[in-house]
């Protein structure tokens, strides 16, 4: 049994599909390289697996991670 050649319009789907899931990809790991939490991720997590919950505002995420990556209150020298 041969495998037929994909139509150059379902060839050209395929790559744009693949060049958007390595853009994400590529954005969300410089996002955690400089330490920029993402958002999106975290509410899709909430919403998969803690359906009883609501997921914190976008400006209360980010409030909450910089309070844990700097330290709420208090002065930090290293």
């Amino acid at each position: 049994m041969s495998r037929s050649m994909p139509s150059p319009a379902d060839a050209g789907r395929l790559a744009l599909d693949l060049l958007a899931r390595w853009w994400r990809a590529s954005c969300q790991t410089a996002r955690l390289a400089i330490g920029i939490p993402d958002y999106d991720v975290y509410a899709a997590h909430v919403r998969r697996n803690h359906p009883d919950r609501e997921p914190m505002t976008r400006d209360e995420f980010f409030r909450e991670r910089m309070d844990a990556r700097y330290g709420k209150g208090r002065s930090r020298c290293c």
